[in-house]
């Protein structure tokens, strides 16, 4: 009797320390934002309102030296898995190279977040854009869909790119559906970054309603601010005239806040600036388009803040860790800023129905049968345009930083990192910036690290690649966190960080070297001077491609099979995100 009632309050012992564990587990909401600059941020010196994510990154922590892969799908497979790109198969876009590191689909030898923390007890939610996959037709392989990578929940597209007020690819859980015929959603007035904000809400509202004693993982990721530049004019008129100065003025004033904040040194260069506003001619329209694409970011940061608001509700914000990051530096593509075309610009086309299936990036109509305009001197922001903001605007998004996305020079790389948790970020931490490096890689890492999670060596039969990242816990609490190596290729375009030096070269040119801690804009190439340090840089980076999948180089644009028409449409496809 006694060893029984011995065993009895044991296993209860164990069983409330389980419970208590759990409990203590905080909820994860990881949000990350699309083709933004490291400096179009209030709290990383820019004059775009984002209040919430001020009053985050004060409430919390900044990382200023935290780097995405400088594109969109390899991002989003490095982000979801914990390795690099080309490790879970997308060192390039959505096609299949033929090679292992360039297949365009997740792998089976990574597993996602969501699926590394759901054994720890966690549900788990995705809102807005996938993009890990090629197989987007209703009828097609769902393998890699959301629901299939180990989320609960999810409403989102699957695809990269589209119009946010009738984007293709949406889907609800595992099934293709029309934003004018969902019984579930009908918003006034449907605007992408608002739905993505509205699940989320829905997510959380109704896991604190049924699922409150299990902690959550919600990846929200956000289309904002990636071409077509489309923003609703209540968020647009806050900016009007705003950049009627043109680049320089811009520039020159986010370097100035920059410096103010510590967000860079004081001595810091600027690298040289694209496009001389006194040669533009359409300066209605470029003002325009960056009016525009600063409503895009305005109207996500004002969606956070409903977010956050439902979590403050539920009583879930204390022991919530919030992360916000962004996929690639500001975009130089040019999509739809060619010169006009009048007669493909007023075209009409049949009405398509309201319950009928989307799937086109770039669509040639709207469902009403108009053209969708394109070309120089179309003003921006309605449904019935499909533009850009320029090469000259990501200049200015990247500030002070050289280059953009699809470069892995600082301007394509580099990314703000906010971490919030007033549970598990002491309060002598809150509002400081923190120079530690860190890569996409880490997050993965983090939150299996706050979540008490397992990560598996094995998962579904298959033998799964170790992480390669490290936990940011430490950086977020003040800790030195070591000096390690990161690593970077993309469309030939390579990179290797290790402490303040970093080697980089764009694709068939020569290596680099900087200094970034005394040099982070990559005006001053030191190779010449430091031969050995080059020498072994280079030596690190050749290995590192040769275990990560990334070899052969130049294997993103090797042609998968077949010749003519089907060859140049699956570039194309590789293109577009």
């Amino acid at each position: 009797m006694y060893l029984r009632s011995l065993f009895l309050c044991l296993t209860f012992a164990t069983l409330s320390a389980t419970i208590c564990l759990r409990a203590a587990s905080p909820n994860i909401i990881l949000i990350m934002s699309d083709d933004m600059g490291f400096s179009d941020l209030g709290c990383y010196g820019g004059e775009i309102q984002t209040p919430i994510l001020n009053k985050l990154a004060q409430g919390g922590v900044r990382l200023n030296q935290f780097y995405n892969t400088g594109r969109c799908c390899p991002t989003r497979a490095s982000l979801l898995t914990g390795l690099y790109p080309h490790q879970a198969g997308i060192g390039h876009m959505m096609e299949d190279r033929g090679h292992d590191g360039y297949r365009g689909d997740l792998n089976n030898h990574c597993v996602t977040i969501a699926e590394a923390l759901k054994p720890a007890g966690y549900r788990t939610y995705a809102v807005g854009k996938w993009h890990v996959t090629k197989h987007v037709q209703p009828e097609g392989p769902k393998h890699n869909w959301p629901l299939h990578r180990g989320f609960d929940r999810f409403y989102g597209t699957i695809t990269g790119a589209g119009s946010f007020y009738d984007p293709g690819t949406l889907t609800r859980d595992d099934r293709l559906i029309s934003p004018f015929a969902d019984p579930e959603y009908q918003p006034k007035k449907y605007y992408y970054t608002d739905a993505i904000s509205d699940h989320a809400i829905r997510f959380i509202d109704e896991h604190a309603r049924d699922q409150k004693e299990k902690p959550f993982f919600l990846y929200m990721a956000y289309t904002a601010a990636h071409w077509p530049m489309h923003a609703l004019e209540e968020d647009v008129a806050k900016y009007r005239g705003k950049y009627d100065a043109g680049y320089e003025s811009v520039r020159q004033s986010r370097l100035m806040r920059m410096k103010e904040m510590g967000l860079i040194a004081k001595n810091a260069e600027l690298s040289p600036t694209a496009g001389d506003w006194t040669n533009v001619t359409a300066k209605a329209w470029e003002a325009r388009c960056m009016e525009v694409y600063a409503a895009m970011i305005d109207r996500m940061d004002q969606g956070i803040g409903r977010v956050v608001g439902t979590l403050e509700k539920n009583h879930l914000l204390e022991n919530t860790l919030i992360l916000f990051l962004q996929d690639n530096g500001g975009c130089q593509e040019g999509i739809g800023r060619q010169a006009r075309q009048p007669e493909a610009n007023q075209k009409t086309y049949p009405v398509i129905a309201q319950d009928a299936i989307r799937l086109d990036i770039i669509p040639k109509q709207t469902r009403d049968g108009q053209s969708v305009k394109q070309g120089q001197g179309i003003m921006p922001g309605g449904p019935n345009d499909y533009i850009a903001y320029g090469e000259a605007w990501a200049n200015v998004s990247n500030t002070p930083h050289r280059e953009y996305k699809h470069y892995v020079h600082e301007g394509g790389i580099s990314t703000p990192l906010i971490a919030h948790w007033p549970a598990g970020i002491p309060a002598a931490q809150q509002g400081k910036i923190e120079l530690k490096a860190g890569h996409l890689i880490d997050i993965m890492a983090t939150c299996v690290d706050v979540a008490r999670a397992s990560y598996p060596t094995e998962y579904q039969g298959q033998a799964i690649k170790p992480m390669e990242g490290i936990s940011l816990i430490p950086a977020f609490q003040g800790k030195d966190n070591g000096v390690r190596s990161i690593f970077w290729e993309h469309e030939g375009n390579r990179a290797h960080r290790v402490g303040p030096w970093k080697i980089v070269a764009k694709e068939n040119k020569p290596w680099e070297l900087y200094n970034i801690d005394e040099d982070r804009a990559e005006q001053h190439d030191q190779s010449a001077a430091n031969p050995d340090r080059l020498k072994t840089m280079v030596a690190e980076w050749d290995e590192w491609a040769a275990r990560a999948n990334v070899l052969p180089l130049g294997g993103w644009k090797n042609p998968v099979s077949g010749k003519g028409a089907k060859k140049k449409a699956q570039g194309k496809a590789g293109k577009l995100d």
